[in-house]
């Protein structure tokens, strides 16, 4: 910003006004800058949430229950079973229909790894619908 003259006429005197000519500038730029911006910041992605409930979800009787402890040791319902044993049960389940989901107790201090091989163990047998069971914190 220039406050002097640069001509010659003599007088030499700083210029008393202020040069808003950049000002202006400026300000149209960022005018220009938020009005290609402000739509692009309003569309939201549109997707279908889940609706939370506090209350437990109801258990059918033909779900099957597998817990898994720490060892490696699987249990059907309460009944210890083999890994080869859970293959053939989760194959003959896949029959029934409805296909029954597959409840998932897992110790907490369970490897994943395990885990995940039982989830790909039951998607192979043909039952895909897995859920994890999980205590309240509060309990």
């Amino acid at each position: 910003m220039a406050f002097g003259k640069l001509s010659d006429d003599g007088g030499g005197q700083p210029q008393s006004e202020i040069n808003m000519i950049p000002l202006i500038d400026v300000m149209l730029v960022l005018l220009i800058v938020f009005m290609i911006t402000a739509p692009l910041l309003s569309n939201a992605v549109k997707v279908d949430l889940p609706q939370a409930s506090s209350t437990p979800e109801e258990v059918k009787n033909d779900d099957i229950k597998l817990a898994m402890k720490v060892g490696g040791e699987l249990f059907w319902s309460g009944e210890a079973i083999s890994r080869e044993e859970l293959e053939i049960r989760l194959v003959n389940a896949a029959k029934r229909q409805p296909i029954p989901e597959l409840h998932i107790h897992a110790d907490r201090n369970l490897d994943y790894g395990k885990v995940a091989d039982i989830m790909a163990l039951s998607s192979r047998s043909g039952v895909s619908k897995i859920a994890f069971v999980s205590e309240p914190a509060g309990e």
